[in-house]
């Protein structure tokens, strides 16, 4: 699969972010008992199989804790792994390596394990032409990069945010219900109202309610929560008038029964927010000694000043003797 380019967030914000979190006075075992002068060698080792996401993210990762820390990848974002593979390496201070590891395989774990699962989906219904969904069941902050994440396994992003389209759900259809307004008006308020570049999404749940749907003329009928007997009941009744998209409950076990009802695409929002991370390790290769006391960590991890979490270092130039 072609490389697919990290989405346009601010990551280095999102990385400081999380080091604020991990280590907001900064990395205290480490500085307690690491000799800082030690230059190590790390390797990521994926323990499982899986489909690699956040490889790219590990560059700002240690551009924050310390640029001095070489960061060495030999797969791309979106390629699949064996148990035992090593996909990146480390070399640097020690230190700064320790420091970030946690963060480093946060990103890792958990955006591998959307692009698995993802892909274990679409090997699922890969003999069908429905075309799988993520949702917008994100963690807050993260949605970009797991909608990439599934984008790398396969899947289809897909209502990035509530201004993507006008959907109607279950508690709008219950307060224009408590004002007088029927599912049918609802969807030709929305289309005579609504920006018309924007699709009209309603979600019902009957057969009742796909035929008021259907007069109101909305573009897009959300099954929802739908037994696979029922959904193939409502594409025969739709018959192309409409998009078609099943919601809820949609699991590895019956993904490819609601994919051979005919529905136009699966919604899942398990993708994201149900994902298993995946096992990933960094594993520390300690063959460098340490730096000599009267000689600069520099001579041996060139690179430029780190950026100390937590605390700052004192760089003041030597006061000359007179």
């Amino acid at each position: 699969m072609p490389a697919r380019p990290l989405p346009s967030v601010d990551l280095e914000s999102l990385v400081k972010t999380a080091f604020a979190e991990d280590a907001p006075f900064g990395d205290i075992t480490t500085r307690t008992l690491i000799d800082p002068h030690l230059c190590t060698h790390a390797q990521f080792v994926a323990k499982q199989r899986c489909i690699l996401a956040g490889v790219a993210i590990l560059d700002f990762v240690y551009q924050v804790v310390d640029p001095k820390v070489v960061v060495t990848a030999t797969v791309e974002d979106g390629d699949s792994l064996h148990a035992g593979s090593v996909f990146a390496t480390l070399h640097g201070p020690a230190g700064s390596i320790l420091t970030g590891e946690r963060v480093a395989l946060n990103f890792l774990q958990h955006l591998s394990g959307v692009a698995t699962l993802t892909a274990q989906f679409c090997a699922a219904v890969r003999d069908y032409p429905t075309t799988l969904l993520d949702t917008r069941k994100t963690i807050p902050g993260l949605r970009q990069l797991e909608k990439w994440a599934v984008s790398l396994g396969g899947g289809t992003n897909h209502r990035l945010s509530l201004s993507d389209g006008l959907l109607i759900k279950d508690n709008h259809l219950a307060l224009l219900g408590a004002q007088g307004t029927t599912l049918r008006d609802a969807c030709r308020i929305a289309k005579e109202r609504g920006p018309h570049h924007l699709h009209v999404c309603v979600e019902v749940e009957t057969l009742e309610q796909v035929a008021q749907a259907l007069d109101g003329g909305a573009d897009v009928l959300l099954l929802d929560n739908m037994s696979p007997s029922l959904v193939q009941k409502a594409v025969g009744l739709i018959k192309g008038r409409a998009g078609t998209e099943v919601s809820g409950g949609v699991t590895l076990q019956n993904v490819r029964e609601y994919a051979a009802t005919g529905v136009d695409s699966i919604s899942i929002g398990a993708l994201t927010h149900s994902a298993p991370a995946v096992d990933i390790s960094l594993n520390v290769i300690p063959a460098l000694p340490s730096f000599p006391r009267n000689m600069s960590p520099t001579c041996l991890c060139p690179g430029r000043q780190a950026f100390v979490i937590g605390e700052r270092e004192s760089r003041k130039a030597p006061t000359k003797k007179h």
